[in-house]
């Protein structure tokens, strides 16, 4: 492959610190490469110095005579005044642009939803960030760099940007670099890794589980590395090769290096003891939400929600922006009353939110992180039974990637992801039984996103997770649940069928509004909705189901003294529920297939 450009010698260094030292690397065609690293190591100043937007105190960057270089910087300088499809495509005339498929795709995948002449001081700072990345991906580069392309971008967005950038680079002899924390973003798209640490770059060959297959082995040979990084490292390696959805089955990815360095690795979760404190913690009643709807004046958010929270369920909600799910969780916790139905909440329920605003830091602000931890609970108990921890919370911090020096800290001078983590610690402190985490990822590197996901793998209570960064999601909860105009309706194959009703709702959305009125290629009328019918059926008994096993699981949890017979019956009846859901399941796809043919 030919080489787009280089980098040889670079070093730089601010008044506090050396960021690079001596750093040597290149772009070759076809590369497509991840960027990873803790915070404040240097993945930005990387890749602005490659992307020649920064220059560094010695050495060089040579880029390759007619290459050119689109960039994605996480500094946004669009203009206030300018609209939307001036920013994107310029003055370029419509039928020009109009007639290049890539600029429609472009166009209808990121900013689809704006209005064409919209101007952008009326836009959300999300928003703007899509016409920022829709004006950069319309124009034609030979090497693009991206800083974080998937900030702002819900879980469809983050999946149509992969598979773009995956064809689109591809086809050509182009080069990719991608700074992100989004893990399944970096798998899915990304050939290569490079992990920014210690003043320089270490290159990994493959997307994030091989690039966390080859860590775990250079950890255990190194005998002076961190044996707590090291044990999460392996613990997500274990996680990525037993369970991840579509991961295991990659090529690059070396099974039997992988099954050799996690033969001693326990599951991620013992979910059994797990439930059983959550059950003594909670009693057998959570939150039951019984037909419930929310509306806002004439207009109804959420209708026909029946959901019975089982104690230690962890599930992970997903919906477009505005489909309902602050709503939900807003009933969950109280905050929130319904118009429609009831909700019936058990008498020992403490639930506690993660919310994006921080609200919990507020009046600590001025306090040293030290002062605002002496003030809570003298210690955590993390595991259960002959694993279980007592650390306290200066443990807890550290576990969490603070220093002791950042404990004198004041709050308010804190990264962003340090009071991500300080918050969240402050909450686990308090000792709630239910815990909803609103976007809990924001602001947080891929080591420290480990090190919350290890932490709430022993976390004894129920879990409910609204996140657009898909692996945060899948790691930490065993079920999905999407918002779908309106209704709360559970997602057997997880996000990927989240995913393929969201291009179902979309393909219908122009057949509703006028614009095509012939059915799906696939069935005639009358077999749709006979096809539908039975999906709905199926739906229904699988949820119920699903709810004897959750009052099969709270039995269980309970009966850890009962005979062996009873409960090995009680396991045999469990694994055969497992076995029917599953069946039905498999059921449920095949009809979905032949609704979307």
């Amino acid at each position: 492959m030919a080489h787009l450009l280089g980098a040889e010698a670079l070093h730089l260094e601010y008044p506090t610190r050396v960021v690079f030292d001596s750093v040597s690397l290149g772009v070759d065609e076809g590369d497509r490469i991840g960027v990873v690293g803790r915070n404040g190591d240097g993945k930005s100043s990387l890749l602005k110095m490659l992307a020649g937007l920064q220059s560094p105190d010695s050495g060089r960057v040579t880029v390759r005579g007619g290459v050119t270089v689109g960039v994605l910087d996480q500094a946004e300088t669009l203009s206030d005044d300018d609209t939307v499809g001036n920013a994107i495509v310029g003055d370029t005339p419509e039928h020009e642009w109009a007639g290049d498929a890539r600029v429609r795709e472009v166009i209808t995948g990121l900013v689809g939803d704006l209005p064409w002449d919209a101007v952008l001081s009326s836009l959300s700072g999300g928003q703007r960030r899509r016409v920022a990345l829709a004006r950069l991906l319309t124009g034609d580069w030979d090497v693009l760099f991206l800083d974080e392309p998937t900030n702002h971008l819900d879980v469809e967005g983050i999946a149509w940007l992969a598979e773009h950038l995956k064809r689109r680079w591809s086809a050509t002899a182009g080069g990719l670099l991608v700074v992100t924390h989004d893990r399944w973003f970096l798998d899915e798209v990304c050939t290569a890794t490079w992990e920014v640490h210690d003043r320089l770059v270490e290159p990994f060959e493959g997307g994030y589980a091989a690039y966390i297959l080859q860590r775990v082995e250079r950890d255990r040979q190194a005998a002076t590395i961190e044996a707590r990084r090291q044990n999460i490292a392996r613990k997500e390696l274990a996680w990525l090769r037993r369970g991840a959805p579509a991961r295991t089955s990659k090529p690059k990815f070396r099974i039997d290096a992988a099954n050799a360095l996690i033969a001693d690795v326990p599951e991620i979760r013992d979910r059994v003891s797990l439930q059983s404190l959550a059950v003594s913690r909670l009693g057998k009643d959570v939150v039951d939400l019984l037909d419930v709807g929310v509306s806002y004046g004439e207009r109804m958010v959420l209708r026909d929600v029946e959901w019975r929270i089982a104690p230690g369920e962890r599930t992970g909600i997903l919906g477009v922006n505005g489909a309902g799910k602050s709503t939900l969780l807003g009933l969950i916790s109280g905050a929130v009353e319904a118009t429609a139905g009831r909700v019936k909440r058990g008498k020992t329920v403490k639930v506690a939110t993660l919310t994006q605003r921080m609200d919990e830091l507020d009046e600590h602000m001025a306090d040293p992180v030290r002062i605002v931890i002496s003030r809570l609970r003298t210690s955590y108990t993390i595991g259960t039974g002959s694993k279980a921890q007592d650390l306290t919370p200066g443990q807890l911090l550290e576990r969490m990637g603070f220093s002791s020096e950042q404990l004198s800290t004041p709050v308010k001078d804190l990264s962003g992801g340090q009071k991500r983590r300080l918050q969240l610690l402050l909450i686990l402190l308090d000792q709630p039984n239910v815990l909803i985490l609103d976007e809990p990822t924001n602001d947080l590197d891929t080591d420290m996103l480990g090190a919350i996901e290890d932490l709430l793998d022993s976390w004894a209570g129920t879990l409910l997770v609204v996140s657009h960064d898909r692996y945060f999601l899948e790691r930490v909860t065993d079920q999905q649940f999407a918002i779908l105009e309106g209704r709360l309706r559970h997602l057997p194959g997880g996000v990927d069928e989240y995913l393929r009703l969201r291009r179902a709702q979309d393909s219908v959305a122009p057949a509703a509004s006028g614009a095509s009125t012939s059915s799906a290629p696939g069935l005639s009328g009358a077999d749709r909705r006979a096809a539908e019918k039975e999906q709905s059926a199926l739906e229904r008994r699988i949820a119920r189901l699903q709810g004897e096993i959750g009052t099969l699981d709270v039995e269980i949890a309970s009966s850890q003294d009962a005979p062996y017979e009873r409960l090995t019956a009680l396991y045999g009846r469990r694994d055969d529920l497992t076995e029917e859901i599953g069946r039905l399941e498999d059921e449920w796809l095949k009809l979905g297939d032949r609704l979307e043919a």
